[in-house]
């Protein structure tokens, strides 16, 4: 088998994930891009559907920080990391937390369309 299909990512245990780490992670603009494209889309997205305005290692990094704060969980499927969205931790540690930030960053995007 190869190395890479077997490399496990660590995720934090719903009850070490904190809310002001999740709230530091979702202060970003690009994270929220992130988290909206998710809860929009379908589970197990790959990094590379994402269309972002910042350089791969970049982006690499607002994946992880994501990842360590317990928002996404990443998994290897061959060469691709594919993204899921935690909603259900989230939605169980914190209700409402996450659904107000996704419609608020909606209504941020409908503004900005509309002032275009």
């Amino acid at each position: 088998m190869d190395n890479r299909t077997m490399r496990i990512l660590e995720h934090p245990e719903p009850d070490k994930i904190q809310i002001d780490m999740v709230l530091s992670a979702l202060a970003d603009p690009i994270r929220r891009r992130i988290v909206n494209q998710l809860a929009d889309g379908h589970d197990d997205q790959a990094c590379i559907a994402f269309e972002l305005p910042v350089s791969k290692s970049t982006s690499t990094h607002h994946f992880r920080i994501l990842r360590e704060a317990g928002i996404i969980e990443q998994r290897y499927s061959g060469t691709a990391i594919l993204n899921t969205l935690r909603s259900d931790v989230l939605d169980e540690l914190f209700p409402g937390l996450l659904t107000a930030i996704i419609t608020a960053e909606r209504s941020t995007a409908i503004r900005s369309a509309s002032e275009a």
